[in-house]
């Protein structure tokens, strides 16, 4: 009885390990954004996020994510967001936890944006 409480409890602790991205660092990031000049649209997908200076919600995602910053007088600038490895994952790798990392994969956890600011300036048409 004792043998198999113990192998229920270290089955419990494995499971509720995995993901641990997703879980500890949401898929989301907040990126702050400002342009010369002020009052340009941030769209991100083909949905406005926001008007310049300001601070947006992007989801992460495993492939290339850009970025479209327009105002009516100036040429439209798209921006690549870089990203870099999010170490939390590394607890689903130390863990054992595939599953989670399948699962920080397919949210988009495995990375994070860095940097979390982007400066751009537009150019007159």
């Amino acid at each position: 009885m004792k043998r198999t409480l113990s192998i229920v409890l270290g089955i419990s602790i494995v499971l509720s390990t995995t993901s641990c991205a997703t879980i500890f660092t949401g898929t989301k990031d907040s990126i702050t954004f400002t342009t010369t000049p002020e009052g340009a649209k941030v769209i991100h997908k083909g949905v406005e996020k926001c008007l310049t200076p300001c601070t947006a919600e992007i989801p992460r995602g495993l492939g290339k994510q850009m970025v479209m910053f327009q105002k009516e007088g100036f040429e439209t600038k798209e921006v690549k967001l870089t990203k870099t490895f999010n170490p939390v994952t590394l607890l689903n790798i130390l863990l054992g936890g595939a599953i989670g990392v399948g699962i920080d994969a397919a949210t988009g956890s495995l990375t994070k944006y860095s940097p979390k600011s982007y400066t751009v300036d537009l150019e007159s048409k």
